[in-house]
């Protein structure tokens, strides 16, 4: 039995260009940054996958977090204001995955369509974690096609990210070999929203050849525009 989680931490550019409430109520992103390492490093789950991290972000988990196992994936897309300047002194993405103990890395790719969204997968405790973040348009359909190649057969193999569609979407694109984690009726959503129509459910835990149980959101009280979502894997 080990315990997961997902989270999308929110790249300040992003927010920014996104105008998203998250910048205003942190007009301090150092802040923001050391809120969001002293959040993780409370948390107990075993394998954490965390979606938009900054270079200031990974750096503040690399100095406060030493006892972590911290694999991380550079995107070759560097986001860029729209506008102004950014208060970030390293304003490149990263996905990354958080273990306790070791791991070994397996694979790390950014999507052949998309230089700003990918796959990071790490072997540890038997099984193989992939952190990845989906892009939210058509071009999910390859990506989504190229994580299920990623999680071989023979290994149980647990993906957490921020797949931008419903659970059904996820469930139909990566076919019947793997199960999605059903959230409690009651959960908060893991992406608030206030206006569209775009699902407010869409960041998951997939497994295949293993079994998901205790999934939960957990709600970040404004820290990022994504809630983390956790649960427990048996292999």
């Amino acid at each position: 039995m080990i315990t997961v989680a997902s989270w999308n931490v929110l790249h300040r550019v992003h927010a920014e260009n996104w105008g998203s409430d998250i910048a205003a109520r942190w007009p301090d992103e150092a802040a923001r940054i050391a809120a969001v390492t002293d959040w993780l490093a409370a948390r107990p789950e075993q394998v954490i996958a965390l979606q938009e991290v900054s270079g200031d972000q990974l750096a503040s988990l690399r100095s406060t977090l030493p006892g972590r196992d911290i694999h991380a994936l550079r995107y070759p897309r560097v986001p860029h204001p729209r506008s102004g300047t950014s208060p970030l002194r390293d304003r490149t993405e990263h996905l990354v995955l958080l273990i306790d103990g070791s791991g070994r890395e397996v694979a790390a790719e950014s999507f052949d369509n998309d230089p700003g969204n990918g796959a990071l997968a790490v072997e540890t405790a038997g099984m193989v974690f992939l952190a990845t973040h989906v892009t939210g348009d058509p071009r999910r359909t390859r990506q989504l096609a190229r994580l299920a190649e990623l999680a071989a057969p023979g290994r149980a193999t647990v993906l957490l990210g921020d797949f931008n569609i419903d659970r059904d979407t996820v469930a139909s694109a990566l076919g019947a070999d793997f199960a999605i984690a059903d959230l409690p009726a009651d959960s908060v959503p893991t992406r608030p929203r206030t206006s569209g129509t775009k699902s407010q459910f869409i960041d998951h835990v997939v497994v295949r050849g293993a079994t998901v149980t205790d999934a939960a959101v957990v709600a970040v009280d404004g820290l990022s525009d994504h809630n983390f979502v956790r649960a427990t894997i048996t292999g």
